[in-house]
């Protein structure tokens, strides 16, 4: 009987341990997880943004608050809570040096925690955590983010400015190629030659002697080349070297060029 009892009293235990395993991995404990950046830096003397960001496994129900802590740099204190949300009011730090500087910019309905510190300042150096919480969901790890608060030479270009750059600088030079481009076209236009054909004009020697009239004819053309200057129209005279005026007699005429007119 004593032995029967061992085995039950064991195969009870065992029972009730695959029960709770089995309850606990079908119903896992709820948790939050919460999202900051890991470092901010600020102008000082300007506002400052703190991001916070978190995922419940809960509908986001009333009771769901915000918690903000603040460590200075170099301290060894515990953390003071300088913000407080919950129920839909917002609670800000009392203390001097927060006072009137915190305000709240989250919305808890889209899973946003953020706050912002007007007036930046060194003293505000340090770390910040973010606390949510939304029951049931009330396990939560802080979220811890590095603020900075320096002069406007040390901060970092943004995408923004980077981007905007590149866009200007883009621009700049498709002008820059547009009007080079023009420019050339229009060097290469002005500099194009004039390309046709001239002809070699001659006259009739021995056959138009009686008075009659030069005929010229070609014995060739070509065309001329985009280098070369361009040649106008010859104009050509008969010149009479006997001095006789009498119309039938015989004389010896011989062609000259009058005047070459030429295209510069």
């Amino acid at each position: 009987m004593e032995i029967r009892y061992k085995d039950m009293s064991l195969f009870y235990n065992l029972f009730i341990g695959y029960a709770l395993v089995l309850l606990f991995g079908t119903f896992p404990a709820t948790a939050i997880d919460v999202f900051t950046p890991a470092e901010v830096m600020v102008e000082n003397g300007t506002t400052g943004v703190l991001q916070c960001t978190f995922k419940s496994r809960e509908v986001i129900s009333s009771g769901a608050s915000v918690s903000w802590t603040f460590l200075a740099e170099g301290s060894s204190s515990s953390p003071v809570t300088i913000f407080h949300y919950s129920a839909g009011k917002a609670y800000p730090s009392v203390t001097s040096q927060f006072k009137e500087r915190v305000e709240w910019i989250g919305d808890l309905n889209k899973k946003d925690a953020s706050i912002k510190l007007t007036k930046m300042q060194f003293s505000d150096n340090g770390t910040y955590a973010c606390d949510v919480k939304n029951p049931p969901d009330i396990e939560v790890m802080p979220a811890r983010t590095q603020l900075r608060v320096v002069m406007k030479e040390a901060l970092p270009q943004t995408n923004t400015v980077v981007i905007v750059g590149a866009v200007i600088g883009a621009i700049i030079g498709l002008i820059l190629i547009t009007v080079v481009t023009y420019l050339i076209i229009k060097r290469q236009e002005s500099n194009h030659d004039y390309e046709g054909c001239t002809s070699t004009e001659s006259v009739s020697s021995q056959a138009t002697r009686l008075g009659k009239k030069a005929e010229s004819s070609s014995e060739g053309s070509r065309c001329s080349s985009p280098s070369a200057p361009v040649q106008g129209p010859v104009i050509y005279a008969q010149l009479d070297h006997s001095g006789s005026k009498n119309p039938n007699s015989f004389h010896k005429m011989e062609p000259v060029v009058y005047a070459d007119i030429r295209k510069n």
